[in-house]
């Protein structure tokens, strides 16, 4: 099979593990490998993909290969193959817009942010670096609340003819106006937010579906998350979680029996603690009322590496772009926009956009 040429916005520890993960893969056989939806997707393995160009707009990736990019602070997802043998191609600087907020620099310890003074590019320069890299699958790695920077790339893999995976909770693909731009290009794109292999909000969705199908009332419920990568450092900007908050909250309340009240339901980031790393923690509770009007509390917590639990999701969603490609599909791709992302433009139950999303696999 040809490889399948991806380029990154964004390479944080998302882009690290992703990376890591597609030379991983490399050493193991479809028998014997562990932590893949699928191995094998429209014929292209893990490790069929190719990272060819990279953007980002800290300096101490800047200029630098990406496989050492990955490594770079203030990156800290682990390590689980770290030797990597050069990249070939160097991290671009980025367009900056809205994708950094302030206060990521006033924090004095290994995550504090050091912004390049390079000079920025403009669309048709970022446009000209896919086509040269020979792109064909661009993925939005930037942290939440880049509303104007994701909407900039965005346009930038529209301008190239290249498909747009949106993994952040900003809303491209479930915007009507964006879904008909990316149909009229006849461009891939799946969005919005990307869900993880095995996270919060599809344990939340699983046990709201639950509730349901046992006919449990759910009166209130609660998503309390907290972590120590950049993405919860950024996050503590309470300014930047608007849309983050959205795509949370609508991915569990789609899943339940009866929409509840605003007050009943809170999900969302909650704090940041530096020495978490990229460990997630969510603390989950839910309450409700069983046979009898007889009230019954669940209480859950999870702890997961957050950044390759990312990976296993858009490793898939890469080979789906592709397979779009191939079949030259473009628009959104429902199926697996609703498996993979929390805020898709339409909603299934998980158990449907499964179904969805094997049939757009087998091409049916």
């Amino acid at each position: 099979m040809s490889k399948i040429k991806v380029a990154i916005v964004g390479v944080g520890n998302c882009a690290s593990a992703l990376i890591q993960g597609i030379h991983y893969y490399r050493d193991w056989n479809e028998d014997d490998a562990v932590g893949l939806l699928h191995w094998s997707i429209g014929g292209y393995r893990p490790y069929d993909i190719e990272v060819c160009a990279a953007f980002d707009i800290d300096k101490r990736k800047v200029g630098q290969d990406i496989h050492r990019a990955i490594f770079a602070p203030p990156n800290c997802a682990e390590a689980f193959y770290p030797d990597l043998p050069p990249n070939g191609a160097t991290v671009h600087m980025g367009r900056v817009l809205d994708g950094f907020s302030d206060h990521m620099l006033d924090y004095e310890d290994q995550y504090t942010f050091v912004k390049s003074d390079s000079p920025q590019p403009d669309q048709q320069e970022v446009v000209s670096i896919l086509r040269h890299s020979g792109a064909e699958v661009l993925l939005n790695y930037l942290p939440a609340g880049s509303e104007e920077a994701s909407r900039f790339y965005a346009g930038c893999a529209l301008e190239a003819g290249v498909a747009f995976i949106n993994n952040i909770p900003v809303f491209i693909a479930s915007d009507p106006q964006w879904a008909e731009r990316f149909a009229a290009r006849n461009v891939p794109i799946i969005g919005d937010d990307i869900k993880s292999q095995m996270g919060a909000t599809i344990l939340h969705r699983a046990l709201a579906d639950l509730f349901k199908k046992r006919g449990v009332k759910l009166e209130r419920s609660y998503q309390l998350n907290t972590g120590g990568n950049t993405d919860f450092l950024n996050m503590t900007n309470q300014g930047r979680l608007a849309t983050k908050r959205i795509s949370k909250t609508e991915a569990v309340q789609s899943a339940a029996a009866k929409r509840l009240p605003d007050r009943d339901i809170h999900i969302g980031p909650s704090d940041y603690v530096s020495w978490q790393k990229d460990n997630k923690v969510c603390f989950l509770r839910m309450e409700g009322q069983v046979f009898g009007n007889i009230p019954i509390n669940l209480e859950m917590r999870l702890s997961v590496e957050d950044s390759p639990n990312s990976a296993g999701i858009a490793i898939d969603a890469i080979r789906c772009c592709r397979l779009a490609l191939d079949r030259n599909q473009g628009g959104v791709l429902e199926g697996p926009s609703a498996y993979f992302s929390k805020h898709p433009p339409r909603q299934h139950p998980d158990y449907e956009a499964y179904r969805l999303t094997e049939e757009f696999i087998r091409g049916r």
